[in-house]
């Protein structure tokens, strides 16, 4: 008998299904509880003590086995990452009317040691850590790890609020130039789970130079042509560092065509997603299945795109084509 096919629906139900694993991992409850005076939360402990806090008790994570103190901290002696978003006033505004509401602040924050001085970083924690000055207390509870590289991890662990690409973007650069100053050694390939996409650090080296740079029109291409790099941080930046520079210089060339569309009475927002994808040379481009090759080189594409715009025809640019592109990009924020 032949064997059905599974149809899309079936298909969106099995990828939706929480299928627990069947075989347990990590300690057990009994092995998972430390002693505040265990040898491996030493240095931890005392450099909680120094900072005029005070070790409520420890444990080993559920997943990892690593120690983690819980620990009472006074709400100066932490700061977040250097290399975070930006705070959102409004979010830690609204966050901390509600743990008022509320009675008591349940959520303790992320704390690692401070590589440069005796203050804790937290890299999941900071809108928590401004709800809590806006209080007016004097301590948070923290969950401290003696593991330092985990203030790199923002994006996988800082989910308080979401990030948009540019928030994401940004935290990736400053996390590769920290890291760059830091490990001179490290290639940027070393570092492909903290940075998440190579996109994200060239589209972060733009948003340094433009806060408001769409970054969102150029990701597509960035996704299909840009690799993280073999070689030490310090030289992939400055690699990076000139392939923004030429996206910003096309960026300024579609900002002209876009002028000339305004000119013939196009007011759509999406009118940068639209030139930047006609231009795009990989635009139609699929990638091979378990190929990490990218389709053509960066600086190729780019090339590509400069020649592109240069013989752009405006005239040809109909409605319905914006249209399609309303339906799946991001609109421009002006």
């Amino acid at each position: 008998m032949a064997k059905r096919r599974a149809t899309p629906a079936t298909a969106a139900a099995r990828r939706k299904r929480l299928s627990p694993r069947s075989e347990r991992r990590g300690p057990n409850p009994l092995e998972a509880t430390l002693s505040p005076e265990d040898p491996s939360i030493a240095e931890v402990a005392d450099r909680v003590r120094q900072a005029g806090g005070a070790v409520a008790g420890a444990y080993r994570d559920p997943l990892g086995a690593g120690a983690l103190v819980l620990a009472i901290l006074p709400v100066a002696s932490i700061a977040p990452t250097p290399f975070q978003r930006e705070l959102s006033p409004m979010h830690a505004r609204r966050l901390s009317e509600r743990i008022e509401q509320s009675g008591a602040f349940l959520d303790p924050i992320i704390a690692v040691a401070d590589p440069h001085g005796a203050r804790f970083w937290t890299p999941n924690g900071r809108h928590r850590l401004a709800a809590a000055n806006l209080l007016g207390l004097r301590s948070i509870v923290a969950l401290v790890s003696a593991d330092r590289h985990l203030a790199f991890r923002i994006l996988a662990l800082n989910t308080e609020k979401a990030h948009n690409l540019r928030d994401r973007s940004l935290e990736v650069i400053r996390m590769a130039r920290a890291l760059a100053r830091e490990r001179r050694g490290a290639k940027e390939s070393d570092y492909a789970a903290e940075f998440e996409s190579p996109a994200l650090l060239t589209l972060g080296i733009l948003y340094e130079e433009n806060r408001r740079f769409s970054g969102g029109a150029y990701q597509p291409m960035l996704r299909k042509l840009d690799r993280f790099a073999a070689v030490g941080l310090g030289a992939s930046l400055r690699s990076r560092e000139g392939h923004a520079a030429r996206i910003a210089d096309i960026d300024r060339r579609v900002g002209t065509i876009i002028e000339r569309l305004k000119a013939r009475g196009f007011r759509s927002p999406y009118l940068r997603a639209y030139v930047v994808a006609r231009v795009n040379p990989v635009r139609w481009t699929r990638e091979k299945p378990g190929s990490d090759k990218p389709p053509m080189p960066l600086g190729e594409a780019l090339t590509r795109m400069g020649r592109s715009i240069r013989d752009f025809d405006v005239g040809s640019v109909k409605s319905s084509d914006l249209a399609v592109i309303a339906a799946v990009a991001p609109p421009e924020v002006d």
